[in-house]
């Protein structure tokens, strides 16, 4: 079966098993809600919060035929042996890519003392949406501390679902960082490697860069991961983060839907997702500097670049993981990072080249 193919199945799948929900502020008992983690910035005025939320409704159904064969036939697309269904890794990250995303969904929340909605949800699954809330309202939220969302669930209903923001000042250090080989061993420029990385092992993480993010935060770096795998990912890499001792912080992954792209899709790093993605974070932020880190595997040093001469004020330093083990082409940084002072960007092998780093 090819790709296409594949995501025609899919959609007529999709269609049979999820009609059209109507509006409904409540997560249905088969249902499941995914709030990932935000920055919140001050709104024009220093005497309110603008918060990001961003939300995922979707419907994960049990270990039905149909869905056995999706992921046996995704086994195949990606390459894999057959035999791959049988690791529980895979079910599991394979699975979330053939969830059925709930449109039309409206989502009750509460963030701090605030009540407020969610929604609806598109075609994806997705909502987003900015609350503005009082600073008042949120005092005994300590600087650059973490206020809860929570969602508002029907009487009697013991599930939790919950996601966080962060409360940024104006003012501080922030570090953009991609994923993939810069903090998680992902080798992406060998795709069977990268397949059984993304799909069929544990996360690894960069040897070093643990100690390192978290040299940095307890020093008061605040941390925005951004990275071109997709939000199907996120359950995996946010347990990766936590599990290795990695920093807290907001995340910004790609929109990906099978049923419009094929799996061969996850793979193609993208300027023009990661460059206004980053472009965003550090315009909300005029007054914070930006410490940008990445490796020489994609794309983040012509992105990095870019970044670093639309913002000359607030990029700082730009840090890039070579994962070469011979020369990379000649003058690609030069290139990438031309108008760019010399001493603002450093290529690395091992994070512990970086210990002795003090940002200005």
């Amino acid at each position: 079966m090819t790709t296409g193919r594949l995501g025609a199945v899919i959609a007529a799948a999709m269609a049979i098993m999820s009609p059209l929900s109507a509006c409904s502020a409540s997560i249905d008992e088969d249902e499941t809600l995914l709030l990932f983690p935000t920055a919140a910035h001050h709104a024009d005025s220093a005497d309110a919060w603008e918060i990001p939320i961003h939300g995922w409704v979707f419907e994960g159904e049990g270990d039905s035929l149909w869905r056995s064969v999706l992921v046996a036939q995704a086994a195949v697309i990606l390459g894999l042996d057959r035999s791959a269904t049988e690791n529980a890794l895979f079910r599991q990250r394979a699975w979330m890519f053939l969830v059925d995303n709930e449109r039309q969904q409206t989502v009750d929340l509460r963030i701090g003392p605030r009540d407020t909605a969610l929604g609806p949800t598109g075609a994806d699954g997705h909502a987003r949406a900015l609350i503005s809330i009082d600073r008042a309202e949120l005092a005994d939220t300590p600087e650059n501390g973490w206020v809860r969302v929570e969602a508002l669930l029907a009487s009697g209903d013991p599930r939790r679902f919950a996601g966080e923001a962060q409360l940024l000042e104006r003012a501080g250090i922030s570090v953009i960082s991609d994923i993939d080989d810069t903090i998680k061993i992902s080798d992406v420029t060998d795709r069977q490697a990268l397949l059984a990385n993304t799909f069929l092992r544990e996360f690894r993480p960069v040897p070093g860069m643990p100690d390192l993010y978290g040299r940095w935060a307890a020093s008061g770096a605040a941390f925005h991961y951004v990275s071109s795998s997709p939000w199907q990912l996120y359950p995996a890499l946010a347990a990766f983060l936590d599990g290795e001792g990695f920093p807290r912080g907001s995340f910004d992954l790609r929109q990906f839907r099978l049923k419009d792209e094929s799996f061969f899709d996850l793979f193609q790093e993208s300027d023009a997702y990661k460059v206004p993605a980053i472009a965003a974070i550090v315009g909300r932020y005029p007054g914070r500097r930006f410490i940008l880190v990445g490796d020489s595997g994609e794309r983040d040093p012509e992105v990095y670049g870019e970044i670093a001469r639309r913002f000359p004020e607030q990029v700082v330093q730009i840090f890039i993981r070579d994962i070469f083990t011979g020369a990379g082409p000649v003058g690609r940084m030069d290139a990438a990072f031309a108008g760019i002072p010399q001493h603002r960007w450093t290529v690395f092998r091992n994070p512990e080249e970086l210990a002795g780093y003090r940002w200005p």
